[in-house]
């Protein structure tokens, strides 16, 4: 993304040379599973699951929204009082039942390739549902994290069936590939997460109870959890963060809309703060840094944290710290104004659904402030040149 973003004119070529790579090594789809890390097959899930996550979050705060305007009261049933909030709701409900599924399901297809789909999504779906021994229906849900195991055992138990299998005769390829491996596999996840749901549950359950639990101290959970989405702007910490406050939106409404509001500002400051100094404090950043800048107000009003990559590639010891204070000060606000947000989302397209929107737009401002005075105090002048001065 900073190729394209700082070498606008160098975008074709940059494509043609991609696709010769992939054509030399066989593709990108064509690697062997095995040489992926860990955290390869984890955004492989996170990535596939977004879509779910924003386009239901979207419908299901459309639906909130219809009902608002139309005066509906704020109860148990808020956002299906209206038949065309209903829809919205339903319609996105459907989207947002599948992120668990469709998490596990592409992680254990990272691992295994094709056969580990099945398994994975039985597994998410299992981890949805809490599902037991002793109430195989559901009991307590594992959420996202009951999801990741499944997706990782999953993974690595079909890749030893696949192993295990090789050897069989080609006249039973057919059985092999749509019944034995299938069947060893949904027995096996079954099993598995049939054992491990009590124990991921209860650990779910213990985190949404000291969340409650924090009172006084949610400005400080506000400031943390902002903060997280600004240290490595779409990389782990940033996904785990937002993944906590998704888990917490679907598990503890309350406190999840409370989180997700902080999370939001988390992920916009970081460009917004970046464009604002590049244009009141021009000395600490170079010509072409500055002639970019200002873009990344739309990308940080989008919720696109990425746009911050290219400044914080470039000079991360000064640009992250800044970026992580102003982040943390907008999400420490919300959490102090007790804004709400039940769009996991959409940046400033979806300001009509959030509780108390002043001050959600003060939040943002005063933590986009401070972004850019950090960035400004922390970044060294320059030169015309471009270059740093001592």
């Amino acid at each position: 993304m900073w190729y394209t973003f700082y070498c606008p004119e160098k975008i074709w070529q940059g494509e043609k040379m991609m696709e010769k790579e992939k054509t030399r090594s066989g593709g990108e789809e064509n690697k062997d599973p095995k040489e992926k890390k860990l955290y390869d097959h984890l955004m492989e899930g996170v990535g596939n699951m977004l879509p779910f996550t924003v386009s239901g979050g979207i419908f299901i705060a459309i639906a909130f929204l219809i009902d608002s305007i139309g005066g509906a009261p704020q109860d148990a049933a808020f956002g299906t009082h209206l038949a065309a909030a209903a829809w919205f709701k339903t319609v996105g409900g459907y989207a947002f039942d599948l992120m668990i599924p469709v998490l596990a399901g592409h992680i254990c297809m990272s691992i295994a390739g094709k056969p580990g789909f099945l398994v994975g999504m039985a597994g998410g779906a299992m981890a949805a549902a809490g599902s037991t021994f002793a109430d195989p229906m559901g009991g307590v849900p594992s959420g996202f994290l009951g999801a990741m195991l499944a997706g990782f055992a999953g993974g690595w138990i079909m890749k030893r069936f696949v192993s295990l299998c090789s050897g069989m005769p080609k006249a039973l390829e057919g059985i092999r590939t749509v019944l034995i491996l299938p069947l060893g596999g949904l027995l096996t996840i079954g099993l598995v997460m049939c054992a491990v749901n009590p124990a991921m549950g209860l650990i779910n359950r213990g985190l949404a109870t000291v969340l409650n639990s924090i009172g006084s101290f949610r400005v400080l959970l506000g400031f943390i959890i902002a903060a997280m989405m600004s240290i490595d702007m779409g990389g782990p910490f940033n996904k785990a963060a937002y993944a906590f406050a998704l888990q917490q939106l679907t598990d503890n409404p309350d406190t999840g809309m409370r989180l997700m509001a902080s999370v939001m500002l988390g992920g916009m400051v970081p460009p917004i703060a970046i464009a604002l100094c590049t244009v009141f404090f021009k000395s600490r950043w170079t010509e072409e840094e500055r002639r970019s800048g200002p873009v990344n107000i739309v990308m940080g009003l989008s919720f696109v944290t990425e746009g911050a990559i290219p400044y914080a590639a470039a000079d991360p010891g000064r640009v992250i710290p800044g970026c992580l204070i102003g982040a943390g000060t907008a999400g420490a606000l919300s959490m102090l104004f007790g804004c709400t947000l039940q769009a996991p989302h959409g940046g400033i397209f979806v300001f009509p659904v959030v509780g108390r929107p002043l001050m959600y737009l003060l939040s943002l401002a005063g933590g986009s402030l401070m972004g850019m005075v950090m960035l400004a105090v922390l970044k060294k002048r320059r030169t015309q040149a471009g270059q740093a001065v001592e």
